[in-house]
């Protein structure tokens, strides 16, 4: 106990002296500057910049990342196992060593490991390390770049440093090199929308940086830089100048008043024109409308969600539509709520209603929810049912397609057999 007081009293500057010791605390927290301290503001804005500057000179040029694959082809170790150049771990850090310091990180045994896989000799692929070294300074260069764009400092981005960040980079993408310069802010609209749709799914008006170098979003953005994408790739990437176009030009076709927005009437033509009226008011009840008519905006969300039925913000943003009485789950007064209007749609069509009782069964049995009376979110997530028990509650088309569903996959064979047959 002796010892332990005397060092504690050491290490704690003695009792005397507690007052002094307290002083010397380092400084931790700084307050950011008020709107009015404008001064203050670009002090902190530039010095902001200058580490940026540092850090990304930190990072690999073209030039050294060509020195670097030129020691690495130099250093391979045989035996070669078919094209795959190979290297042990002894040659590893020879070429870490005469790599320079910015390579260091790169070097250690962490990442060794993390690369060595079922190689007899103990080997790791020299491509594979290189594309590792690649990748890290690309999410390095990316992140500098974005964080140019984040006026507040705080690692994230809000959707005006966003739309900035977009705009700016479409002079560097040649795939949208035939976009008209008037359809650039729908386009940065509609490229924006889908990073805030997905990954602030609590509508805050901010997502991380990290969040947004994490996801794949921004290699579908960069993808475009590719002269030579292919038209199938570009059909299905949702930045490319196509999937814009067909985005923006279905909102100017149901857009039959040409006012610049949406009624639920000129909504309800979208798609195949069977979604069920009671889907639709929820939708003009529960998310943004100006005087009762829908934006591009409120649109786009709207589209990504029935897009993507299968991801999780998806299901989230159409649970808050069916969820009527906002308890946090559906249960059968709810579902009902939803399918007496494809059961009316039927009628009108000419069709035999289906009973809900056997819809209400084969919902529960698809999503197999902790209590057997009400589904939650997180159940139909993890069910991974959840767009085919969407699309049964709010589109009769898509409903007619599920009840039909083996009848269509037994025709789709057939078709197939006769085409095989010629």
């Amino acid at each position: 106990m002796d010892l332990f007081t005397k060092y504690y009293s050491k290490w704690k500057g003695g009792r005397k002296n507690t007052n002094e010791f307290y002083k010397t605390i380092p400084r931790f927290y700084y307050r950011l500057p008020a709107e009015d301290e404008v001064l203050l503001q670009k002090l902190r804005e530039e010095s902001r910049a200058v580490f940026l500057q540092r850090k990304s000179r930190e990072l690999l040029d073209n030039e050294e990342l060509q020195n670097l694959w030129f020691l690495l082809d130099k250093h391979q170790t045989p035996p070669m196992i078919g094209e795959e150049a190979m290297i042990n771990y002894e040659n590893f850090l020879k070429v870490g060593e005469k790599a320079g310091p910015k390579c260091k990180q790169f070097f250690t045994a962490k990442v060794f490991a993390k690369l060595l896989h079922t190689d007899s000799y103990g080997r790791i692929s020299i491509m594979q390390f290189f594309n590792y070294v690649m990748r890290k300074v690309w999410l390095h260069q990316t992140r500098i770049g974005l964080s140019l764009y984040d006026v507040a400092g705080q690692g994230y981005l809000r959707e005006s440093d966003l739309e900035n960040y977009i705009l700016e980079l479409i002079p560097t993408l040649p795939q949208l090199d035939g976009l008209e310069k008037s359809f650039y802010s729908f386009y940065v609209c509609t490229a924006v929308r889908k990073f805030f749709f997905f990954l602030d799914p609590l509508r805050t008006g901010k997502i991380k940086i990290q969040d947004i170098l994490a996801c794949s979003f921004l290699d579908d953005l960069l993808e475009l830089r590719d002269e030579e994408l292919s038209k199938e790739s570009q059909e299905t990437n949702w930045f490319s100048a196509p999937s814009a176009l067909r985005v923006y030009g279905q909102y100017l076709n149901l857009d039959k008043d040409h006012n610049g927005m949406l009624s639920k009437e000129e909504l309800s033509r979208y798609g195949t024109a069977t979604m069920t009226n009671v889907f639709l008011d929820r939708v003009f009840q529960e998310y943004l409308t100006y005087d009762g008519e829908m934006d591009y905006k409120t649109y786009l969300d709207f589209v990504l969600a029935l897009e993507n039925r299968k991801e999780p913000a998806a299901l989230q943003y159409i649970f808050k539509l069916l969820d009527i009485e906002n308890k946090g789950y559906l249960n059968v007064f709810s579902l009902n709520y939803f399918f007496r209007a494809i059961q009316e749609l039927m009628k009108i069509h000419g069709q035999d209603p289906v009973s809900f009782q056997d819809v209400k069964d084969e919902i529960f049995d698809m999503v197999k929810p902790k209590d057997p009376l009400k589904i939650s979110l997180q159940d139909l997530i993890n069910s991974n049912q959840g767009d085919t028990v969407t699309t049964i509650l709010i589109d009769l088309n898509g409903f007619w397609t599920y009840e039909n569903r083996e009848a269509l996959v037994a025709n789709d064979n057939e078709n197939s057999a006769d085409l095989d047959d010629t």
